[in-house]
C-alpha cells in the first residue's frame, strides 16, 4: 500500500481521537462547573467550540480524501 494511500486512513483516526478528546474534556469541564468555578468551565465550552465548528469541515474532506478515484 502506497504511503499516500495511508493518509486519509490516518487523518480519519486523528479526527475520532480529536472528538474523544473533546467529549472528555466537555465531561471534566461540567464537573468543574458543578464544583463552583463557572467561568473556568465556560472558558473551556469556548475552546471547544472550535472543534465543533471545524467538524463539518473535517467530515467532507475525509469523506473525499476515503472515497475511491
Amino acid at each position: 500500500m502506497p504511503n499516500s494511500d495511508l493518509l486519509p486512513s490516518l487523518l480519519f483516526k486523528i479526527n475520532e481521537n480529536q472528538l474523544a478528546l473533546e467529549a472528555a474534556i466537555l465531561e471534566l469541564s461540567n464537573w468543574v462547573e458543578q464544583r463552583g468555578a463557572a467561568e473556568v468551565a465556560d472558558n473551556v465550552r469556548g475552546a471547544l467550540d472550535t472543534i465543533d465548528k471545524n467538524e463539518e469541515f473535517i467530515k467532507l474532506t475525509l469523506a473525499v480524501l476515503m472515497s475511491p478515484d
